[in-house]
């Protein structure tokens, strides 16, 4: 009967952490980045701080999302310190807002939830309905996690050993202090510890005391995760919001926990109901804490500036690492230092498409992932570049230097483009694959590649061109287009032989096969963009072609990649 007992508790635990994350994953994909806008630009007073973070963990069911979120924001300096622990303050507050919906009985509602949010996830054809067709499946769930519960708690009045193991985990209020706060740390949820100790505490279980003991270590526990994937990071900026939110949660716990037999002896008057005590105590502990905390906010947050100086990581991606502010002064050096951060880009840029292949091919979702998070580090640096530049041309510039300041920012835009069309394209085209379990035929998979090679070919000879200026090269890459063009004509032509012979992964994977053809040529025609410069320079371009000793090329408005080209720009017949 124990055996029964665990396995039900654990599965209505298994229910709850589920419909939790759906709930996130569907406001996620609804209002993500209006969420993600709110949090970067109203936060401009303490309070207007702690109301939006109240309102947005009421949506998001996690103050470690909105802590994970805010954490990036702040160490980009996009939200200053003081604000951004005043959010997690009203974070905290808004996770006691679901705790106490699901502390009424409320478990009619479930059918009813579970019914409105498969239809909508099923028959409606808006992606934002379809989402919150998923919270509305979520809530369902976690309704009847906790009907499923309190079911299989029932029985268990009549089993001894289920009280006595019970009492003997939670006899010690700071034991279960931290109890409660491993259980938070493992499920990644204080909701679901609060609501699983109302649960124990409503089927008499563990007494008031314990109960709010282990509310005390859900609260500390929801601080532990965005505390440790902090630490992961190598600059002490990213580890202030979390080490902040930690701490008013340690303080917070070591205010109550001496008081918990007093304050449980002024509650227990006013709440009869041991779930809706648990509730009422959870809400009371978040309020006191931002009530202590709110006023003291700007102290604490230069604190914590000066506990964890900022820092840039040497292996940070995403960090500039030429780019020497002490020598705009000089021009030509100024110059040097912004093509080689380009080529640090381009670097990256290589790497994405490298790896995309193996993605693609591989299908490998933790690979597509880390793709992504490289464009990241691409628009970072594109952004500092132009910063860099810009700054550089406020000054006078001779001929030479202006044009090579325009090569620069030439080819940062165009690995800017080229990042967005591996990172928005192809890795949305690998994910489709991947999630569809899709394998390009032999043949294709081939053509795709041949493909490839020739692109990172083409991708090296741009960096040449661009480093040396070399008159050969670029005629070199304006003729590699005709190539390309030729080539994609050529695997479109096969791919469609398979089709009519009726290969069954030729026809699943028709439009994925097209369309990376289609991107691997737009990346082209942007490497292609690299040629230009060098010919203009030499006078071997015209307005629209090239002079009549130029080898022949493709129009650059074949290709409709809209590249962009360095001021005077060839006009859309340039080859």
């Amino acid at each position: 009967m124990v055996t029964s007992i665990l396995l039900d508790l654990m599965g209505g635990v298994a229910l709850l952490l589920w419909g939790l994350h759906m709930v996130h994953s569907g406001i996620v994909r609804a209002f993500g980045a209006s969420l993600r806008r709110v949090m970067a630009t109203v936060l401009r007073t303490r309070l207007q701080a702690f109301l939006a973070g109240l309102g947005i963990t009421a949506l998001l069911q996690s103050s470690t999302a909105t802590a994970l979120m805010l954490s990036s924001f702040s160490a980009s300096g996009m939200v200053e310190l003081a604000p951004a622990l005043a959010v997690m303050l009203g974070a905290n507050v808004g996770t006691t807002l679901i705790v106490q919906l699901l502390s009424f009985d409320s478990s009619a509602i479930s059918p009813v939830l579970l019914v409105l949010g498969v239809v909508a996830f099923k028959r409606s054809r808006d992606a934002r309905w379809r989402d919150l067709g998923r919270v509305a499946i979520g809530l369902g769930l976690m309704l009847l996690s906790l009907h499923l519960l309190l079911t299989s708690l029932a029985p268990a009045e009549n089993a001894p050993l289920v009280r006595e193991i019970l009492s003997a985990i939670t006899g010690e209020p700071l034991l279960t202090l931290l109890l409660g706060a491993v259980l938070t740390w493992l499920a990644h949820s204080s909701v679901a510890t609060v609501l699983l100790t109302m649960s124990l505490a409503y089927s008499g279980f563990i007494p008031p005391l314990a109960a709010c003991a282990l509310i005390l270590g859900a609260n500390l526990g929801s601080a532990l995760n965005p505390f440790i994937e902090g630490l992961s990071s190598s600059n002490p900026a990213h580890r202030r919001l979390p080490a902040g939110n930690l701490l008013t949660r340690l303080a917070g716990c070591a205010l109550f926990l001496p008081l918990l037999a007093p304050l449980l002896g002024w509650l227990t008057p006013l709440e009869d109901n041991p779930a809706r005590l648990a509730a009422d105590f959870h809400t009371l502990f978040n309020v006191v804490v931002a009530l202590v905390f709110l006023p003291p906010i700007q102290p604490l947050s230069r604190l914590l500036c000066r506990w964890l100086p900022d820092s840039k990581a040497a292996d940070d991606p995403a960090q500039p690492l030429y780019l020497d502010a002490s020598v705009q002064g000089t021009p030509s050096v100024a110059l040097a230092c912004a093509a080689r951060e380009t080529l640090h880009m381009g670097d990256i840029v290589e790497t994405m498409l490298r790896e995309s292949m193996q993605v693609l091919l591989g299908n490998d979702r933790k690979l597509a992932l880390a793709v992504s998070q490289r464009d990241n580090a691409v628009d970072s640096l594109y952004e500092a570049i132009k910063l860099y530049v810009v700054q550089l041309t406020r000054d006078s510039l001779d001929e030479a230097e202006g044009r090579r300041a325009m090569e620069i920012m030439a080819l940062s835009i165009n690995l800017e483009h080229i990042g967005d069309i591996i990172d928005k394209n192809l890795m949305e085209l690998a994910n489709k694959k991947i999630k569809h379990q899709l394998q390009f035929s032999r043949e294709g998979a081939q053509e795709l590649e041949a493909f490839h090679r020739l692109i990172i070919d083409n991708l090296k000879l741009s960096f040449t061109v661009f480093l040396t200026g070399d008159v050969k090269a670029a005629r070199q890459l304006l003729d590699e287009k005709t190539r390309v063009r030729e080539l994609e004509m050529n695997a479109a032509e096969s791919h469609m032989a398979r089709l009519r012979e009726g290969r069954l992964e030729s026809l699943e994977t028709s439009s994925l096969h097209l369309d990376i053809l289609r991107d691997f040529k737009r990346i082209h025609s942007h490497l292609c963009a690299t040629a230009y410069p060098a010919l203009e320079a030499s006078g071997q371009l015209r307005p629209s072609r090239l002079r009549k000793q130029a080898v022949s090329a493709t129009p650059a408005s074949s290709d409709g990649a809209g590249s962009v080209h360095p001021a005077p720009p060839p006009s859309a017949g340039a080859c």
